[in-house]
């Protein structure tokens, strides 16, 4: 059957109907779904005064801590007198002593330095004036790895400003200088004043400690020290 353009064109919108075709349409575009964003984690404070907070403490639990100080306090001191690897001074001579004794007065050497730890002690002269020193001498010269110096109260050991051994043949060696870093032991009675190197070579017979008085305005303490090696 032959039909004319027009009727073609009026006819083909009913054809498209009776055939139940639809014209497409687009497809819906994805819904997109963002991810929750991360919570941070809730940071609780701390409550204020905690348990080694001493205005937080009973008077039971301060005498306890006080205790436990005074206890690790004596182990250490202990494990440093007993240091088999240790030996105290047998020798000293100073650059100054408290009072100006006489030349001839044994402790303007620094006796009061020598021996083992004993409450007896060796005082400079000056307060806060220049730099004095000590020189402690020992028994058996050893290749060392430590010294250390015990101070009555705690005087002096922030004044502590250089450390020199001395070898067999005489020889001065600087081991450290610069401001003392050790703080008065409020634990007990004195203060440990140690120094720790690599092993020297050669062996020391001798160590010379110089004060900076003037870091401290007061007079220095030095009750005795040892020097640590084998």
């Amino acid at each position: 059957m032959n039909y004319s353009p027009r009727l073609a064109l009026l006819l083909a919108p009913l054809l498209l109907v009776a055939c139940g075709k639809k014209t497409p349409e687009p497809a819906p575009a994805p819904v997109v779904i963002a991810a929750p964003a991360a919570t941070a984690p809730a940071v609780v404070a701390a409550p204020a005064g905690g348990a080694t907070d001493p205005a937080s403490m009973t008077a039971e639990q301060l005498e306890q801590a006080e205790k436990k100080e005074r206890f690790e306090y004596g182990a250490m001191e202990d494990k440093h007198i007993n240091d088999p690897r240790a030996q105290w001074a047998t020798t000293a001579t100073a650059s100054s002593t408290y009072g100006d004794p006489k030349p001839d007065d044994n402790n303007r050497a620094g006796v009061a330095a020598i021996g083992p730890v004993d409450g007896k002690h060796w005082t400079n002269n000056n307060i806060e004036i220049g730099f004095d020193w000590i020189e402690l001498g020992y028994a058996k010269p050893v290749s060392a790895t430590e010294v250390r110096v015990v101070l009555n109260d705690g005087q002096g050991a922030e004044s502590i400003s250089k450390v020199e051994l001395q070898d067999t043949e005489g020889k001065w060696t600087t081991v450290w200088s610069g401001l003392s870093d050790v703080k008065k032991d409020k634990r007990g009675s004195r203060t440990w004043f140690v120094r720790t190197f690599e092993k020297t070579p050669y062996k020391v017979k001798a160590v010379k400690y110089t004060i900076a008085n003037n870091v401290e305005r007061t007079h220095k303490y030095i009750d005795a020290a040892q020097l640590v090696g084998d």
